[in-house]
């Protein structure tokens, strides 16, 4: 088992828009073999943080999901429209 951490960081005024694409990343992930659970974060110190928790089976079973074209479809309108920078991803084993 692996817990994934997903930060990003979105542009000012753009919160609301990240966390209504998140239902469409959510959908994304429960369709996705080894995917087990998600959950978004917002930081309380800067209200443009965020991470998403998101269980698997194993740190292959997350590797080919972000290989996905699932993913990309989710993803892809983050990029410019949406974040302020490139997501960084930590892997958890336990």
């Amino acid at each position: 088992m692996v817990t994934v951490g997903m930060n990003y960081h979105v542009l000012p005024g753009k919160q609301s828009d990240f966390e209504s694409k998140f239902a469409g990343v959510i959908d994304a992930l429960k369709a996705a073999p080894g995917h087990t659970n998600s959950t978004l974060w917002k930081d309380v110190a800067d209200d443009a943080s965020y991470l998403i928790t998101s269980e698997w089976s194993d740190e292959a079973a997350f590797a080919e999901f972000i290989r996905s074209d699932a993913f990309r479809a989710v993803t892809n309108w983050g990029k410019e429209q949406i974040l302020s920078g490139r997501p960084q991803h930590k892997v958890y084993k336990h």
